[in-house]
């Protein structure tokens, strides 16, 4: 939105900020004459106090007797008009509401932007003649540039990767590298599908890293002896080394559809060989199996209601019960804060 203030990233216009601020510093008053306050037009500053009431940021208090009942709905309606009082939401309630409202925004438009497939096809036909022949096998032999596609294909992937690695370790630099793509794809409900040496559960930081993936939600089997290198997006792009024997000459990139089926055909014949890593591990279930009947009931809550005091009521617990569920609800979704987990909730369909 044009001139937003500090609060212009969480979707408030200027006017709307300095109104929030006004009944912040000035709670329990009337918007009579508040635009000559603010040197605006009273419709200006009418729609700011309609959108606010509208987003929960401001509240009327209950009309009096003499002026009648007034219900939230009328209430926003009013815009400017006098009757009642208008007291400002609590600073930490307003910036989880509007921190939720625009993660769902932003979890949209990112869908919006990842569901246009056709526009490869599209851009392909501008290549023309420019075009390899076979041109759905592309060889790529630069290190960086095959990381940076592995990346673009992960960041990008709608439904489903699929690998096989046979690493014995992954440094610390590559479990930095990949935890937030990895943990990204999860969180957009992308399905993982893994097969490792079993050698590499010898390494602790690499078998911690495994169980973390596990836990949240990849699939992750180990074979004894693996020599195959694959990576497959949403089955229609696959990654697979120039050389098998020399992974430093390069990789091929394939989208030509039978040769992709052969990539798949030989992935689901190692991952049916495999074991769990569950099985070796003792691994944790998925987290969408790791909500307790109460936690369940507590996200809902925490989603609905803007303060512990309602939740803990209406569920009938202790608000320091209560709270200690809030907490192992956060931790279970590996989420930063409330609004980040109700994101995480709506994305694996929970709530």
């Amino acid at each position: 939105m044009n001139d937003a203030g500090s609060m212009g990233l969480l979707g408030l216009t200027a006017m709307e900020e300095r109104v929030y601020r006004h009944f912040l510093r000035n709670p329990g008053t009337t918007a009579e004459d508040i635009h000559l306050l603010l040197h605006a037009s009273q419709d200006v500053v009418g729609a700011a106090l309609r959108r606010l009431t509208e987003l929960g940021l401001l509240r009327r208090a209950e009309a009096t007797a003499e002026g009648g009942a007034r219900t939230a709905k009328n209430a926003a309606a009013a815009g400017s008009e006098t009757g009642g009082t208008l007291t400002a939401a609590d600073p930490e309630v307003a910036v989880g509401l509007l921190t939720d409202r625009r993660l769902s925004e932003l979890h949209h438009e990112l869908q919006q932007v990842t569901r246009p497939r056709h526009l490869v096809a599209e851009l392909r036909a501008e290549q023309g003649a420019h075009t390899q022949a076979g041109g759905g096998v592309e060889r790529m032999t630069n290190l960086a540039q095959i990381r940076d596609r592995i990346d673009d294909l992960a960041f990008f992937a709608r439904e489903e990767i699929l690998s096989v690695e046979p690493y014995r370790a992954l440094t610390r630099e590559n479990i930095a590298h990949a935890r937030p793509l990895d943990s990204r794809c999860l969180r957009r409900g992308v399905h993982i599908r893994s097969v490792v040496l079993k050698d590499a559960l010898d390494d602790p930081a690499t078998a911690a890293y495994l169980r973390e993936l596990n836990a949240q939600g990849a699939r992750i089997r180990v074979a004894a002896d693996i020599a195959e290198r694959v990576l497959v997006y949403d089955r229609h792009t696959a990654l697979v080394p120039a050389d098998p024997s020399d992974t430093s000459r390069g990789a091929l990139v394939a989208q030509e559809p039978g040769l992709v089926a052969s990539i798949l055909a030989l992935f689901e014949k190692i991952w049916d060989q495999a074991t769990d890593l569950t099985d070796l591990l003792g691994a944790p279930a998925p987290e969408s199996e790791s909500l307790t009947p109460m936690e369940l009931e507590v996200l809902k809550s925490m989603c609905r209601v803007t303060k512990d005091e309602i939740g803990a009521r209406e569920l009938g617990v202790s608000l320091r019960t209560y709270r200690r569920h809030v907490a192992d609800v956060l931790r279970t979704l590996n989420a930063s804060n409330r609004p980040h987990a109700a994101l995480l909730a709506r994305e694996r369909g929970w709530i």
